[in-house]
């Protein structure tokens, strides 16, 4: 099963894909364990997710030429996690260019990273591609390269993310479809294999709100939350500056996920900058339990607006977390970025 959705079961169970049985930390340790933001410095894309009593860090780092990953018993303790480089991209030729946001996730007792990669003669010809590790520990894994991952369009794409929901496997991700004048659009779609879909993809959303289309039209770097009865699907939009935020779509549990007609898009921002608190750009989030059973939010954010040239060449992303609370009715309320110090 997917470490990146968080369900009911799994808070029960006491975390995100946590196996049932798996020692946790003693009170007094979880009690002990501050986080304190930023989480870590200088990587953008966060993902956090949690299996067999770990929790696993990786991101993009600023040179965007390799993939990362910590682990630490806690969340706070990935902040001062050593570091281990999973894969460098190669020297020339194909997945020589730009390598944008890997997500780790385990399933069918193996390791998958998905990561975007760039060519070496055209750093933005990104595509999906999947590394598969055989070996209980990632950081000391046997990791190979699976290949690219199939869409039934040969464009821009990336950002892909896994979950299971009522027993079938998912991807969703970002793809720019040839036809519409879009930078990238949200897709799901069942998985047959690692790279392979089980079934044609639903194009989830287009972005045509204002909030949407600063700077450029985006949705992406998606994560699903499930709570109560009901599937949040998060998303960034815009540009990668102050403007940068997230978006939601929220479709009922019980409904045929697949059918676009299910999701709800929310008409404003649902994670914004704060200029109060000096956190600018909130996005591409993901989700994770924590040893005490709290839902977090993981996101990057700068601590300042002003940029200097192109904001994707700007390093200063950090890694960022903050608490989900609950409204009356069950869906998340985000609340505005807290800033820099711990979290309460």
């Amino acid at each position: 099963m997917s470490n990146h959705i968080i369900n009911r079961r799994d808070l029960i169970a006491g975390g995100a894909a946590l196996t049932i049985g798996v020692a946790m930390p003693r009170a007094a340790e979880a009690k002990a364990a501050q986080i304190v933001n930023p989480l870590v410095l200088q990587r953008a894309d966060p993902q956090v997710s949690r299996h067999d009593g770990w929790f696993y860090f990786t991101g993009s780092v600023p040179e965007y030429d390799r993939i990362v990953l910590r682990r630490a018993r806690t969340v706070a303790g990935l902040k001062d996690a050593p570091e281990r480089v999973i894969w460098r991209r190669p020297a020339s030729g194909k997945m020589a260019g730009y390598i944008w946001a890997p997500e780790i996730h385990h399933f069918d007792g193996k390791w998958h990273f998905y990561f975007a990669a760039g060519n070496g003669d055209d750093k933005f010809h990104i595509r999906t591609y999947v590394l598969q590790g055989k070996g209980a520990n990632p950081l000391t894994a046997d990791w190979s390269l699976l290949g690219q991952f199939e869409t039934p369009w040969d464009s821009f794409t990336l950002d892909s993310t896994i979950f299971e929901h009522k027993g079938t496997r998912y991807i969703c991700w970002a793809q720019k479809e040839p036809g519409i004048e879009t930078n990238s659009n949200l897709y799901l779609a069942p998985l047959k294999t690692p790279t392979t879909l089980a079934a044609p993809p639903a194009r989830l959303t287009v972005p045509t709100l204002d909030w949407e289309v600063l700077g450029f039209k985006v949705a992406e770097g998606p994560a699903l939350l499930a709570r109560n009865g009901k599937l949040f699907l998060t998303y960034s939009a815009s540009a990668t500056d102050a403007r940068y935020c997230l978006g939601m779509l929220t479709a009922d549990a019980d409904a045929d996920i697949m059918n676009p007609a299910s999701w709800t898009k929310s008409p404003v921002p649902v994670f914004a900058t704060s200029e109060v608190n000096k956190v600018f750009g909130p996005g591409h989030n993901s989700f994770v339990v924590d040893e005490q059973g709290r839902d977090l939010l993981v996101y990057h954010g700068r601590d300042y607006r002003e940029i200097k040239g192109d904001p994707l060449f700007d390093p200063n992303r950090h890694a960022r977390v903050q608490r989900v609370q609950y409204r009356a009715d069950g869906t998340p309320d985000f609340g505005v970025p807290v800033g820099n110090g711990s979290l309460r």
